[in-house]
């Protein structure tokens, strides 16, 4: 069942909590005075682990102390049952009628699944006029939480039971399996066993599933986008980040007592108002060790990964200006993630955010080493991991160098590796191969296997930058990649496997599929025979890595149940792409030296379009560019808050206390991309579409009449 307060003894947790970080010397200071400040004088503050409560466990004494706010459990309810997810994003019902609200930038590949022959939507924009034109997107799913129970006894016991670290990670995961397999047996609902506080607790989030999702309105990429890149992660911001789709059931718009209600008047300076959303990934909890695996490894290798990839699609589409809009999303996915993991890089390596987490383990650890009980489970946690960082680094990047599948690889690696793995499959008896080779379906799976278009010139920039990684990790000891790149330079290699490899010719590539399988494991094409040949190698650097990281994974279960032994409930858990609750006030900040208004006005969007020269990415559409007499340029279009996000909470709504809408979220300024592993809300500010600002638009730029009179009322209006 859903907690509906926390436990009695929260506001003692809280209290000792703040005792023992103390009070926050660096809150303010994340300036030009850090090179003034000591780091050893700085100390943890209460909200470095962030905001993002979760319905399991809402903070009501956090909420009646701070804002005066003791909202019972039918408001917790109401909010849990409004709010919804979509695949990679947050979103809301915001009529009875089944209407959802999210970002423009989550329905992009809606737009596409839904655009017909000679449309352009992306350009265009979409609106339905009437029910019957709402286009049903294929393939779209949208989720509603509605069942959330305890199940921390049953998978802590089933770890407890192994007698070694791989034994117990297995049987953890065998009993969440099971876990979710009686409940979706049970409830026939969508179940999923949700890990907070690193194992710590467990829960069991049951999902309505609804599959009849309907595109009713989205504006122009241009203006869902608006500053592009540029002004991706930033504030002041003039942005409007929306759509919106409708659910149905039977056919029929469905009928939904559990929506948020409108608000025209919208967020107002200092008001208090919640995120009720899905943040994706956070690792806040993390032991230093492991963050120093992230700052000095991990994310380097990622940041270089979009780095690169940024620069092959921009160079792409400014050689060929007319297929961007083919390579347009991937350009923006791309750039989205190079600014966000450079963003989180710097935080990384800030000084004064290093210190407080150092400051936070120190007095956790200390804490644990002042009561006997649990200085003997767990005084030896911190040691373990970080000795288990040491050999992670050690295969970082070997691990890496033969990973041929995944963000910055190359179509044609990623394709070797299916077809030998496929040849692999089929050597073997078809009882025991994995069930996607077995019976009638092989047909329709060497079909899947080969990509449905090439851009070879994409291709080769991409095999050069991975054969150039793998280099650097190979150097001269690896046989098979010295006989593929044969002394020559890797952008000779990759041209040549380009021009002239088996694998970008559809036709020889279905005769292999369609052949004797040794054929495939001795061809003499360059990609398939390396593949092929450190297949056995590379099985083994993976083996190896996953081997630490389980070991790794038992560890911090142990470090969960001793800071949720130390902490209980007084400070959220990481962030698991589940429903959190994130509270917040409206407001701006100090910013390159002067102040950022908390709300963004239509002024400041034309001023940006003409102070640019109307170029992209701050031109407008047609109907924009000359608003009729009665559009109020003074509306506030977007405005920033206090409130702690992350990836994942893109489409969320952001509400009062009396559960109506004020605004939508759509991103976070540049100063939040550190809130990956720390939240500091000196500077961290969630940036939102304002609820009047889009009224305004809709009514008066887009004649979207049957919309908005929708959200006013709360159901559709005849």
């Amino acid at each position: 069942m859903l907690h509906s307060v926390l436990r009695p003894s929260f506001l003692a947790i809280t209290i000792s909590l703040l005792f023992l970080l103390g009070c926050s010397t660096s809150q303010g200071t994340r300036t030009q005075t850090h090179l003034s400040i000591d780091p050893d004088t700085v100390r943890a503050g209460r909200f470095d682990t962030g905001r993002m409560w979760t319905f399991d466990y809402p903070p009501v004494d956090y909420f009646k102390q701070t804002y005066d706010f003791t909202p019972d459990a039918s408001w917790f309810e109401k909010a849990r049952l409004s709010a919804l997810r979509l695949p990679n994003c947050s979103a809301s019902f915001v009529s009875e009628d089944g209407l959802v609200f999210t970002n423009h930038h989550c329905a992009r590949g809606s737009l596409d699944a839904v655009n017909k022959p000679g449309e352009n939507l992306h350009e265009t924009g979409f609106l339905a006029a009437s029910l019957a034109e709402e286009r049903k997107v294929p393939n779209l799913h949208i989720d509603q939480l509605v069942l959330v129970e305890d199940v921390t006894g049953e998978v802590q016991q089933a770890f407890e039971t192994g007698a070694t670290d791989h034994e117990r990670v297995g049987n953890r995961s065998k009993a969440i399996t099971a876990i979710e397999r009686r409940y979706g047996e049970k409830t026939k609902l969508i179940c999923n066993v949700v890990s907070f506080y690193n194992g710590g607790k467990y829960a069991l989030y049951g999902y309505k599933r609804y599959n009849d999702v309907r595109l009713v309105f989205a504006p122009e990429t241009m203006m869902g986008y608006f500053g592009g890149d540029y002004d991706n992660f930033t504030y002041p911001r003039y942005d409007l980040d929306i759509s919106f789709f409708r659910v149905y059931e039977n056919g029929q718009p469905l009928k939904t007592a559990n929506f948020f209600k409108w608000s025209a008047a919208g967020a107002t300076e200092n008001e208090l108002v919640f995120v009720v959303g899905n943040p994706g990934s956070t690792n806040r909890l993390y032991s230093y060790a492991q963050v120093e695996f992230q700052r000095d490894v991990a994310y380097p290798y990622t940041s270089n990964i979009y780095n690169n990839a940024v620069r092959i699609y921009s160079d792409f589409i400014a050689g060929h200006p007319d297929k961007k809009m083919r390579f347009q999303t991937r350009l923006f996915g791309a750039s989205n993630s190079q600014k966000l993991f450079a963003g989180r890089l710097t935080g990384l390596q800030d000084p004064i955010l290093n210190a407080k987490k150092k400051d936070f383990e120190r007095r956790f650890k200390a804490a644990v080493a002042a009561k006997p009980e649990l200085k003997s489970l767990y005084a030896s946690v911190w040691d373990d991991i970080e000795k288990l960082q040491e050999e992670k680094k050690r295969l970082f990047g070997e691990v890496n160098a033969y990973a041929t599948r995944g963000t910055g690889r190359s179509a044609l690696f990623s394709l070797a590796s299916d077809v030998v793995d496929f040849a692999t499959q089929m050597k073997q008896p078809e009882a025991e191969r994995a069930p996607q080779f077995r019976g009638t379906g092989l047909d329709s799976l060497k079909r899947r296997i080969y990509p449905p278009e090439w851009e070879l010139e994409i291709e080769r920039e991409f095999l050069a930058l991975q054969l150039n990684y793998m280099k650097s990790q190979f150097g001269d000891r690896n046989a098979e990649f010295n006989k593929l790149i044969g002394g020559r330079t890797v952008m000779d290699v990759a041209s040549e496997l380009v021009a002239s490899g088996i694998l970008t010719r559809k036709d020889q590539t279905m005769a292999l599929l369609n052949g004797n399988p040794d054929d495939i494991l001795s061809s003499s094409d360059p990609l398939l025979a390396f593949v092929a040949g450190t297949a056995s190698q590379a099985r083994d650097a993976r083996q190896r890595y996953a081997d630490v990281t389980g070991k790794e994974q038992a560890k911090v279960q142990l470090l969960g149940k001793a800071m949720f032994d130390v902490y209980g409930t007084s400070f959220p858990p990481d962030a698991t792409f589940t429903l959190r609750l994130q509270d917040g006030v409206v407001k701006g900040y100090a910013y390159n030296g002067t102040i950022a208004p908390f709300f963004t006005t239509f002024y400041g969007l034309y001023d940006r379009h003409f102070s640019f020269g109307k170029k992209d990415p701050w031109n407008l559409p047609e109907r924009w560019k000359n608003p009729p007499s009665t559009f109020d340029l003074s509306t506030p279009f977007n405005f920033s808050s206090t409130n702690d996000i992350i990836g994942g909470n893109s489409g969320s709504p952001v509400v009062n206390r009396n559960l109506e809408v004020v605004g939508l979220v759509f991103d976070g300024n540049i100063e939040s991309l550190p809130g990956n592993f720390i939240f500091d809300d000196t500077k961290n500010r969630t940036v939102s579409v304002h609820s009047s600002g889009l009224i305004e638009g809709m009514d008066k730029i887009y004649k979207a009449d049957r919309i908005a009179k929708e959200l006013r009322a709360g159901k559709i209006v005849q």
